[in-house]
């Protein structure tokens, strides 16, 4: 993950541009199964210094041979320059990115250092179009880069002059009147063109747009608790809550061996888990008891916490989007909270369970509170879930506004958690993104689900 830096007005040229760093946060996109396909890439770009920003007037903007770049060049550079980064690259963990590109990025060469198989390249409906773009997107294409048109609500004037380069198409359905959908998707999907629905926060949303043919959905309607059961877990619900209850009283190899044995399921996971992780090395684990010992009541607990949110069919666990939104909060909680002053082993236990149980009333339904009350939670952490209260309310809040790339309130928050910065923030939620994303194939982290 990259972070912003702002130059001193004596940093020009190359060696200033190679200061001029962006930042990135990431949202799901899932196919029409509810798993995984994608990330929009979040950007906060880079500020350039009042002298320089004005230093040339906007109209130039485009690149001219032998001339210096002008400041959107500059940060549209910066940007592309943070895109091919490896922190980016692991919290796409396998999937494709869609990044907004502005008319700079499109027309400097820099956009080439962007695999063309690993981004789709979103074209905002403000888009200056003229013969020059239009020839550069052709160009482009040409060279399998492929296009989305962004932040449809209607037809206009770009959407017609960009809908021919475009193979995808994002629906703001928010934004875009309700009565058009059904027309406007059925136009399009006869034309051939792949959908995406922005925007959807309720699952009534997401229903209605998956009848009308939508492709592929945007929004955290998956995270809503949902009034009936549309998810499976990977064991019963009763056997989890019983485990985290055992292992919230510091129990005895004894006691968890005990309370394992009443799920096969979950014996299954742990010995998998054991066996296959790198716990232990030239030596396979063949009873419980050893799988207990080997892997330590604070991974199971964490394994267990998580387990909660996998999907019960048999998919890789990359690719459950709530489980890998739980898993990615929990962890970006534990590491932010180690940046904080006076921050010991008890906070980090904290910060995790408060990021991994913030989503646990899309398991269970019915009432959060009840919910956090049967896990035993401390009452500081359900403050923090319940109310935002406390410093790891104020985490959450953090975590929350990076899910959904608000920079201005995570610079307002930021302000509140000295010495935490955004730059920070947003690079910690990318290193979070990776670990969750290779959480099953790790010592650190789950074992896949194959039940």
């Amino acid at each position: 993950m990259t972070t912003i830096a702002v130059e001193t007005q004596s940093q020009t040229g190359a060696a200033g541009d190679a200061q001029l760093l962006a930042s990135f946060a990431r949202q799901p996109i899932l196919n029409r199964d509810g798993m995984l396909c994608g990330y929009e890439i979040k950007v906060r770009a880079p500020v350039l210094p009042m002298a320089e920003a004005d230093a040339r007037p906007v109209a130039n903007r485009d690149a001219l041979p032998g001339r210096p770049p002008a400041p959107a060049q500059r940060v549209a550079r910066a940007i592309v320059r943070g895109l091919v980064q490896s922190d980016v690259r692991g919290a796409l963990t396998g999937h494709p990115a869609y990044v907004d590109v502005s008319r700079e990025m499109l027309l400097d060469d820099g956009i080439l250092q962007l695999p063309a198989e690993g981004f789709m390249l979103e074209l905002p409906t403000t888009l200056e179009v003229d013969d020059a773009l239009i020839a550069r997107i052709v160009q482009l294409y040409g060279r399998r880069y492929r296009f989305v048109l962004d932040e449809v609500t209607q037809p206009n004037e770009t959407f017609a002059k960009l809908l021919p380069y475009a193979d995808v198409v994002k629906i703001d359905v928010e934004r875009a009147p309700r009565a058009l959908l059904p027309k406007l998707a059925s136009v399009l999907k006869s034309a051939g063109k792949l959908l995406i629905a922005a925007g959807l926060d309720a699952q009534a949303d997401f229903e209605a747009v998956h009848e009308l043919g939508f492709d592929r959905f945007q929004g955290y309607f998956f995270a809503r608790p949902q009034s009936s059961a549309s998810r499976r877990v990977s064991a019963p619900r009763h056997a989890l809550l019983n485990l985290l209850q055992l292992l919230a009283g510091d129990p005895t190899v004894a006691q968890l061996e005990a309370e394992l044995k009443l799920n096969p399921v979950l014996v299954m996971h742990l010995m998998k888990l054991a066996n296959s992780s790198g716990l232990v090395v030239g030596y396979k684990v063949t009873t419980l008891r050893e799988a207990i010992n080997a892997t330590g009541t604070d991974r199971i607990a964490r394994w267990t916490q998580l387990l909660l949110y996998a999907d019960g069919r048999k998919v890789a666990l990359e690719d459950d989007p709530l489980l890998q939104l739980a898993a990615t909060r929990a962890r970006f909680m534990e590491l932010a909270i180690e940046r904080l002053p006076e921050a010991g082993r008890d906070e980090t236990d904290a910060a995790f369970l408060t990021g991994v149980f913030s989503f646990v009333d899309a398991v269970f339904g019915g009432s959060l509170e009840n919910t956090l009350n049967v896990l035993t939670l401390s009452r500081p952490i359900q403050a923090a879930i319940l109310r935002r209260e406390g410093v790891l309310g104020l985490l959450l809040s953090v975590v929350e506004a990076l899910e959904n790339g608000a920079w201005e309130p995570i610079a307002a928050l930021c302000e509140r958690l000295s010495p935490l910065t955004v730059q920070e923030v947003a690079q910690l939620g990318l290193a979070a993104g990776a670990w969750a994303g290779v959480a099953d194939r790790s010592a650190h982290g789950l074992e896949r689900i194959e039940d």
